[in-house]
């Protein structure tokens, strides 16, 4: 018997936007076609015509260079290491399970709820860049973790990670199944937490194949990969957007994308992870988990990647950070239709 169809659940906005799971949406039309009802906050007419032809958007010191600053800091910190003792950052260690062998190759730092974090999640500049990318205020923030990679050498060379033909690739890969009639609607958010550099990798993406994106299929087999693009570079060119530390940079789910590896010598690249998405409210088993996870420093749930730090989880350190009255709303706290 066929699983049922998951529940969608309508985002508290007055726009018609439906998800299941808070990651991917059924929405009126694509993002790339959204038509404005609200004016633009954060981005310009020429940032959002760039945002919905080529899939990507930077928005310059979206938080401040101090607080990137700190934030970096603290990713040294939390896991022990020494940003002036390279040996520090390759200390062998075992690991429960492949899948946590593949999250340090790459660099990801398990902690979700700490001040610092938040603090970014309730910036308000941050906050209206993701509203003009959704037409949509009443948004929650992805409870989200942080990178710190290193040189991709030694027991974070990638080449311990074994290759596969087919699906996710970090090299470069969609974040929805891009065979569909119509595609789910997803966004995705970085926050550069230190000046980015070619040699040391980092986000890279294809927005000549999103531009052309209809065109690029029409050729390709029926039977395509549906999340990694087998497409010319030379036709569609991969770039390295040029972040520093503070600036934010949004995705679109149909942009194919990666990370590069860090073939520097001895500099990492350093981000935090956060995106918004329309607020299901009326999800209240979500809505709980978000709360349970900001007051008790639980692990979230929402993606089966996050594992938590095996070392020392983050809720034997410090406790639950103070939101403000936007953070409140953006975690699912208060709901927006309390003004």
């Amino acid at each position: 018997m066929p699983d049922p169809e998951p529940h969608l659940h309508r985002a508290a906005s007055d726009l018609a936007y439906f998800s299941a799971d808070g990651e991917t949406y059924v929405s009126p039309a694509p993002l790339r076609d959204l038509r404005k009802s609200r004016p633009l906050r954060v981005l310009s007419e020429e940032d959002f015509a760039f945002w919905q032809s080529y899939g990507y958007v930077i928005v310059r010191q979206a938080i401040e260079p101090a607080a990137a600053q700190k934030l970096l800091e603290f990713t040294w910190d939390f896991q022990g290491l020494d940003p002036d003792r390279p040996d520090s950052w390759y200390e062998e260690r075992e690991f429960a399970t492949d899948l946590e062998r593949d999250l340090y190759v790459y660099g990801f730092v398990e902690a979700y709820q700490h001040q610092y974090i938040w603090d970014s999640r309730q910036t308000q500049r941050v906050y209206d860049a993701f509203v003009d990318v959704w037409d949509c205020e009443e948004l929650w923030v992805t409870l989200d973790r942080l990178n710190l990679n290193p040189p991709n050498v030694r027991n974070r060379d990638r080449a311990l990670i074994a290759p596969t033909d087919q699906g996710f690739d970090i090299e470069l890969h969609w974040d929805v199944d891009t065979t569909l009639a119509e595609p789910p609607q997803r966004v995705q958010g970085i926050i550069a937490l230190n000046d980015t550099r070619p040699e040391l990798g980092g986000f890279q993406c294809s927005p000549e194949l999103f531009h052309r994106f209809e065109e690029w299929a029409a050729g390709q087999p029926a039977d395509r990969d549906p999340i990694r693009p087998a497409a010319d570079r030379a036709e569609y060119p991969v770039v390295r957007p040029e972040l520093n530390a503070g600036d934010l940079l949004i995705w679109n789910g149909l942009l194919a994308h990666g990370v590069a590896r860090n073939t520097s010598e001895n500099g990492v690249r350093s981000v935090q992870y956060l995106s918004m998405m329309p607020a299901l409210e009326s999800h209240e088993e979500m809505r709980r988990s978000r709360i349970d996870s900001w007051r008790h420093l639980t692990t979230p749930d929402w993606n089966r990647t996050l594992v938590g730090d095996a070392t020392k989880h983050e809720s034997l350190r410090y406790g639950p950070a103070e939101l403000t009255g936007l953070g409140e709303k953006l975690l699912g706290l208060t709901s927006w239709k309390e003004q």
